[in-house]
């Protein structure tokens, strides 16, 4: 297969994975604006959808860097590399979803390099600091967005503590501008995912020296996480949205404003955090601060073990999809 072969093929396989990235995670933007009636499901689906697309042009590409060249050393990145990361995260994906599991597709594509990587060069060429930096962005971004979700509810709870029942209308409107900008860092930070990956293929195949993301590679990348946004993941936005507990305006307002603020912080630092698992966290921080027995914190138990096990099986997954593509190249 020619290089511009395996350069097209590779795109198709990075957008799928780009575009179920968006259907897969729709749920973290929308699921509590609808579960608390703020917007309707197409309406929220829609605005988010817009935000993702938008997010990648307004905010930089350090995450992609990231991605591209600090996991492994390059001489290890090839293109059979990429595939079955692509592939394997891809797969996790759909699996996910099916059971209508916030698992993290970030987490699936770094174990899927870390597989493939593993097997095709051995574990030396790993790079653990770029690694670490990885693990531990995606690990305590979910503890500071349950702190920073408890401490938001805390403090609009406090500021309308004189409020009449008329402020869940204003917190009903004052959601739409903090879905907007849950959605953009959403964008920010997925799409750069797919980025990151597009980028690494050109690399490797010849088309370009060095690792600089092209516009064109930004924009595809944009458009297929918002159009998997548009689509939406219902399965997972009715575990968001209603299974930790009976979620209200303030609840929806303090996690979106929370789950912003800590993916953009992560976007900005080149942290690839995902963003289901601070979502996730923020609205069970909101919850606890309103009322710690409120949350049914029993729901966690599934996700915990999705979070945890994402990693490794999607490098187990990569690592079998690595040999198949090799042994077909091969033929």
């Amino acid at each position: 297969m020619t290089p511009t072969l395996l350069l097209i093929f590779l795109i198709v396989i990075s957008l799928i994975f780009d575009f179920l990235n968006g259907f897969h995670d729709s749920a973290n933007v929308v699921a509590t604006m609808i579960s608390s009636r703020a917007m309707s499901g197409n309406a929220a689906l829609a605005l988010a959808a817009v935000s993702n697309l938008i997010g990648p042009f307004l905010f930089g590409v350090a995450v992609a860097n990231t991605i591209g060249h600090e996991v492994a050393a390059p001489e290890s990145i090839t293109i059979y590399v990429v595939l079955a990361a692509l592939l394997s995260a891809s797969i996790w994906n759909l699996i996910t979803w099916y059971f209508g599991i916030p698992a993290s597709s970030s987490h699936g594509l770094i174990g899927g390099i870390i597989g493939a990587v593993i097997v095709g060069s051995g574990f030396k060429i790993i790079k653990m600091v770029g690694l670490w930096k990885i693990i531990i962005a995606l690990f305590l971004s979910p503890i500071i967005g349950f702190i920073v979700g408890w401490l938001v509810l805390i403090i609009t709870k406090r500021l309308l503590r004189n409020a009449t029942p008329n402020a869940d209308i204003g917190l009903k409107y004052a959601q739409i501008p903090t879905a907007i900008a849950l959605a953009l860092s959403h964008g920010t930070n997925d799409a750069q995912k797919t980025m990151g990956v597009i980028t690494m293929g050109l690399v490797v195949l010849g088309f370009q020296k060095e690792f600089v993301v092209p516009y064109w590679v930004i924009l595809i990348s944009a458009l297929a996480i918002g159009a998997g946004t548009a689509f939406g993941g219902w399965r997972i936005i009715k575990t968001l949205g209603g299974k930790f507990y009976k979620i209200r305006p303030i609840h929806s307002f303090s996690s979106q404003l929370a789950s912003a603020f800590v993916i953009l912080t992560a976007s900005f630092l080149g942290g690839p955090v995902s963003t289901t698992q601070v979502v996730s966290m923020s609205i069970m921080g909101a919850g606890a601060g309103d009322k710690i027995s409120k949350v049914r914190w029993s729901v966690l138990k599934d996700i915990f073990y999705a979070w945890f096990l994402t990693i490794p099986l999607t490098a187990i997954l990569s690592a079998i999809i690595y040999l198949i593509i090799l042994l077909i190249s091969k033929i």
